[in-house]
């Protein structure tokens, strides 16, 4: 775990690396049903960024107030979480743009390059951890079980009570901590992934749109205020969990490191279908692909052997997997 009292010493060539990885994570938050934090997990800087969020409590908040910005600023690991989400914020403005095109265009092949990304991923966090025991192979298929299950969860209906809302929020945020489980998964299956993430954040835009143009803020329509007021408390709830779990999580990696990451792999594993190359809504309809099996919102097929298209997503599959290789080995050999 990450040293409390010592900030890290970083190069230029570190803070590059920072950078990059955020990046990394901002182009794994567009995938739907994947989360951020897998991406932490497989470039060895979940538990610092654990840590970091872990910071955000009532004497970071003191030190504020009392020392100045600068305090606090070390307080949280300042430095980490600026370059890492320089980069998270750079990918909404640069790779994140491609690719949304390229997924709108390739979904297979993008889908297929991270599902040999997270595999390799889930194969390297798994050895380079301490031998495993009995309990830790007890929670790995836990964890498997309990990604599997999601699958077959069917979407709530929407619901824009003010409790609610902050929950969502509250529970949204754990892509961020929890690698494989993704918080607009998490909102889908409450109901209301369009309420907070279409129409609130349209709402936003509007607003803001309308008092650039000096059109006020619009508050006079009973529909721009409701959205408002839900995007506001589920900010509030994002934030209050990001601090919430990060702790929760910070304090049971220290107790029982190996069992954690056997339940982060295990619904890693699980949850897998996220991108899955051959389902329904990444295949065309007149591929006449072989069913493997269904849930409540998706269908899963087999590859079609035959076809040089299988074998180009398969190759997607296997860059996926050799860039983490060589990042992990650029990783080891600096660490050495």
């Amino acid at each position: 775990m990450h040293n409390n009292n010592k900030p890290i010493q970083r190069t230029f060539r570190d803070r590059l690396l920072l950078v990059v990885k955020g990046m990394a994570m901002g182009m794994a938050n567009k995938i739907p049903g994947v989360s951020g934090g897998i991406v932490a997990l497989a470039a060895g800087f979940y538990e610092e960024l654990i840590y970091s969020f872990s910071r955000f409590d009532a004497h970071a908040f003191r030190l504020l107030f009392q020392k100045g910005f600068l305090a606090f600023y070390r307080h949280v690991n300042g430095g980490f979480l600026l370059y890492l989400f320089s980069g998270v914020g750079l990918s909404f403005f640069s790779v994140s743009l491609l690719l949304d095109v390229l997924i709108r265009h390739f979904p297979q092949h993008i889908l297929g390059t991270f599902l040999g990304m997270i595999l390799t991923s889930v194969y390297l966090i798994w050895k380079n951890q301490t031998p495993y025991q009995k309990r830790d192979y007890t929670a790995l298929l836990s964890g498997l079980l309990l990604g599997i299950g999601l699958l077959w969860v069917n979407p709530g209906t929407e619901n824009d009570h003010s409790l609610f809302v902050f929950f969502c929020g509250m529970v949204s945020i754990v892509g961020m901590t929890l690698p494989g489980l993704s918080g607009s998964l998490i909102v889908l299956i409450l109901g209301n992934y369009n309420l907070l993430l279409v129409d609130a954040v349209n709402g936003l835009f509007y607003t803001l749109t309308d008092l650039t143009s000096g059109q006020g803020l619009g508050l006079d329509d009973p529909e721009r205020r409701r959205l408002l007021r839900v995007f506001v408390l589920f900010t509030l709830g994002s934030s209050f969990g990001l601090v919430f779990f990060s702790k929760l999580l910070e304090k049971i990696l220290q107790s029982y490191k190996n069992t954690t990451i056997a339940v982060l792999v295990g619904f890693i594993l699980g949850a897998i279908g996220a991108v899955w190359p051959w389902t329904a809504t990444s295949t065309a309809a007149n591929e006449n692909l072989n069913l493997l099996f269904t849930t409540p919102h998706q269908e899963f097929f087999l590859p079609h052997w035959l076809r040089p298209k299988t074998y180009v997503v398969l190759g997607c599959v296997l860059l996926g997997g050799t860039t983490v290789l060589i990042l992990d080995h650029y990783g080891n050999k600096k660490t050495t």
